[in-house]
C-alpha cells in the first residue's frame, strides 16, 4: 500500500474514532508537504472542524497526536493553521522502496477482459500529401494517449481514419495525368506521398495562374472561379469517382497505394500504430444510410431542397446539414458512418478523438447525433482538442508547397542530435552503428518530449534547437540521466556489487525526497489517463530526473563503504531507472542503455 493510502486510511480512523465521523478515506487528500515547512505530506482538516467543534488548529494537532500515537508510519506532525503537516518514519521509506522495485510494471495497472475498451482515433491524413508537423502532434499526443489508457487499466483500441476521396484527392490525380509524366516512387526514387504531395500542390500552381489569366481578362473572382476549366476537370473525375468509373478508380488506387507506403514509413519512424484502419472511401456510404434510418424515424428532417438537416437548437446548437440536395455527404456524414463500422467492429465502452481545437462545434454536433441514433457511448465521446503548433518562423501553409514536412523534420532532429551529441562528448567510445542508434533515439525523442511536455490545450511553438538540449525540460536530458543511472548499475555489477539489506538504514533528506517522487508515480499515471494529459508524465519525469541528478551529486554511491547505505542507494537507482523507462513508453519515447 501507498505512503498516501496508508495515511488517507490513518486520518479516516483518526475523525471516526475522534469525533464519531464516517468519511470515505479517498476523500482524504495528502499533497507533498511545501518545502518551507517540516514535513512530508500533507492534509486539510478544514472538512472535520465541524465535527470536532475546535479550531483548524485546534483539531489539527489532535488528528496529529492520534497518527503519531496510532500510525507506525507517522514519526511526527506540526499544524500550520489548518493545514497537518505529517512527518513520515524515515526507515518507513525504504519499505516504500522494496515495494517500488518488489513490483512489476510498477504504476501501471494490467487491463483484465471486463476492463472497459477505449477506441483512441488519431493521425486522420488526407492522401493528398505527406504528414506534416501538424500531424506529428496528433500522433504523438493519440499514441501516447492511447498508452496511457491502457497503463490505466483499459482495454484499447488505436484507429485511425484515413480520408482518401474528394475534391482534393481529385486534384492530385488530375495534376499525375496532365503534368507528372508518368512518375512512380521507383523511378523517381521518391516517397509516394511526397510524390503524390508534389502534384497537389502543382495543381494549385497551375489553378492560380489560370485564374489570374481569367482575371485579367475582366471576370471577377467568382466568375473566374466558375470558369476554371481545371476545377471543372477536378470536378468531373469527382463525379466519375463516385460513379465508379473504372479508369478513375484504378488510377486512384494506383496513388493511394504510393501514398500508404509512404504514410506507414513514416509511422515507424515516428514509432506509431494503429490497430484498425478506416477508410472514408468505405465509411461514407454508412453514413448517408444511417442519415436516412434517422430522416425515417424523425430524427432528422429534409428541406424543400432535397437536403436533409438536424434539427439541434433543444440542444443550445444550431441546424446542421448531414446531406446536400443532390444527395452526396459531407464530413458529418462520413463521420457517423465510420462510428457505425467501428460500434459494430468492438463493443465500445468510450470513444476519443484526438483532433485539432478548431472542431470542437463539430465534435459537439457529432456527439449528440450519435446519442440520436442510439450509439450508446456517443454522448460521452471524447474530443481530445488540441492547440496549433507552429514554428519559430510563423504558421505552415500546405497548398504553397512550404509545410513542414514530418519526414524531414524528423530528419533533421536525428541529424542534429548526431551533431551536438558528438559536440558534447556523449558519443565518445561507441561504434558507428551505436552513434546512429543514439542519434535516432536522441532526435525523436527530442521532438516527442517537446511536443508532449506542453499542455495539449495550447498552442505551442516548436524550436528544433531548444528541444535538443542535454540540460533543462528536455528529452535528451531525461534520456542521458537514464544513461548514467544504468552506467551505474553496470559498474556496480562488474564490482559484485549487488543489492542488500538497507531495511535499517535511515535514509537522508535527499533520498527520502527521491522515495517520495517514485511513490508518486501510479497517482501521475491515473491523473495522466483522468485529464487526459501526457503533459503530467511528461512534466514528472523531468522532475524525477531532476530529484536523480540532486541525488547523485550529493550521495556517494559506488564508493560508499557502508554496504547497507550502498545498497539503499543502488535501490535508488534501480528504482528510478525503472519508472524513467516506464514513464518515457507512455510517451513513445526511448531510451538509451548507454551515452
Amino acid at each position: 500500500m501507498s505512503v498516501e493510502n496508508i495515511i488517507r486510511n490513518a486520518v479516516a480512523k483518526a475523525v471516526h474514532e475522534l469525533y464519531g465521523l464516517d468519511i470515505d478515506p479517498a476523500s482524504v487528500a495528502p499533497q507533498a508537504t511545501r518545502k518551507e515547512f517540516e514535513g512530508n505530506l500533507t492534509v486539510m482538516v478544514f472538512p472535520y472542524v465541524k465535527a470536532a467543534r475546535k479550531a483548524p488548529e485546534a483539531a489539527g494537532d489532535e488528528i496529529g497526536r492520534w497518527l503519531e500515537a496510532n500510525e507506525p508510519a507517522v514519526a511526527g506532525f506540526n499544524v500550520v493553521k489548518g493545514f497537518l503537516n505529517i512527518v513520515i518514519t524515515p526507515t518507513f521509506w525504504n519499505s516504500v522502496l522494496t515495494s517500488i522495485i518488489g513490483t512489476p510494471d510498477y504504476g501501471t495497472v494490467k487491463p483484465g477482459a471486463d476492463s472497459p475498451l477505449v477506441m483512441v482515433e488519431y493521425s486522420s491524413p488526407n492522401t493528398n500529401k505527406p504528414l506534416h508537423l501538424g500531424h506529428v502532434r496528433n500522433n504523438l499526443l493519440g499514441y501516447s494517449l492511447a498508452r496511457i489508457l491502457d497503463a490505466c487499466g483499459n482495454r484499447v483500441v488505436k484507429t485511425n481514419i484515413v480520408n482518401d476521396r474528394g475534391i482534393h484527392i481529385c486534384k492530385s490525380m488530375l495534376a499525375w495525368q496532365k503534368w507528372g509524366n508518368g512518375a512512380t516512387p521507383e523511378s523517381t526514387g521518391q516517397k509516394g506521398d511526397h510524390l503524390i504531395g508534389d502534384c497537389y500542390v502543382a495543381f494549385d500552381k497551375h489553378y492560380k495562374a489560370e485564374l489570374k489569366a481569367l482575371k485579367e481578362q475582366g471576370l471577377t473572382d467568382e466568375e473566374a472561379e466558375a470558369a476554371s476549366t481545371l476545377m471543372q476537370e477536378a470536378r468531373e473525375m469527382l463525379r466519375r469517382w463516385e460513379a465508379g468509373d473504372p479508369e478513375v478508380r484504378a488510377l486512384w488506387e494506383k496513388m493511394n497505394s504510393w501514398v500508404y507506403a509512404g504514410f506507414d514509413a513514416t509511422y515507424r519512424r515516428m514509432g506509431v500504430d494503429f490497430d484498425k484502419i478506416y477508410y472514408e472511401s468505405r465509411t461514407y456510404l454508412d453514413g448517408k444510410e444511417k442519415v436516412l434510418e434517422g430522416l425515417e424515424k424523425g430524427i432528422m428532417y429534409r428541406r424543400e431542397d432535397g437536403s436533409v438537416w438536424a434539427d439541434l437548437t433543444p440542444d443550445g446548437l444550431d441546424h446542421k446539414l448531414l446531406l446536400r440536395s443532390d444527395g452526396t455527404s459531407v464530413y458529418m456524414t462520413q463521420d457517423i458512418g465510420t462510428a457505425a463500422q467501428r460500434y459494430a467492429d468492438y463493443p465500445i465502452d468510450r470513444m476519443v478523438y484526438v483532433v485539432g481545437n478548431e472542431q470542437e462545434y463539430h465534435f459537439k454536433v457529432l456527439s449528440l447525433i450519435l446519442d440520436k441514433l442510439g450509439f450508446k457511448w456517443g454522448k460521452d465521446l471524447v474530443h481530445f482538442s488540441y492547440g496549433m503548433v507552429e514554428l519559430p518562423n510563423g504558421k505552415m501553409k500546405s497548398r504553397e508547397g512550404t509545410v513542414v514536412d514530418a519526414d524531414d523534420l524528423m530528419a533533421d532532429m536525428v541529424a542534429d542530435a548526431k551533431k551536438v551529441s558528438t559536440e558534447l562528448g556523449k558519443t565518445d567510445g561507441l561504434s558507428a552503428e551505436e552513434i546512429d542508434s543514439i542519434a535516432e533515439m536522441v532526435g525523436l525523442g527530442a521532438l516527442k518530449y517537446f511536443l508532449l511536455k506542453v499542455d495539449p490545450r495550447k498552442n505551442m511553438t516548436f524550436n528544433p534547437e531548444e528541444s535538443i538540449d542535454f540540460n533543462g525540460n528536455t528529452g535528451p536530458f531525461i534520456q542521458y540521466t537514464y544513461a548514467r543511472i544504468r552506467s551505474v548499475l553496470r559498474r556496480a555489477s562488474e564490482a559484485g556489487m549487488n543489492i542488500g539489506d538497507y531495511s535499517a538504514v535511515v535514509p537522508n533528506e535527499k533520498e527520502i525526497a527521491l522515495v517520495q517522487r517514485l511513490a508518486d508515480f501510479p497517482s501521475v499515471v491515473a491523473e495522466s489517463g483522468r485529464n487526459f494529459s501526457p503533459a503530467l508524465i511528461a512534466n514528472y519525469v523531468y522532475e524525477l530526473v531532476k530529484e536523480y541528478n540532486q541525488f547523485y551529486h550529493d550521495c556517494s554511491i559506488l564508493r560508499e563503504t557502508d554496504e547497507a547505505v550502498r545498497s539503499l542507494r543502488l535501490a535508488l537507482s534501480e528504482a528510478t531507472a525503472r519508472v524513467v523507462r516506464t514513464a518515457t513508453s507512455l510517451l513513445g519515447i526511448s531510451v538509451p542503455e548507454r551515452m
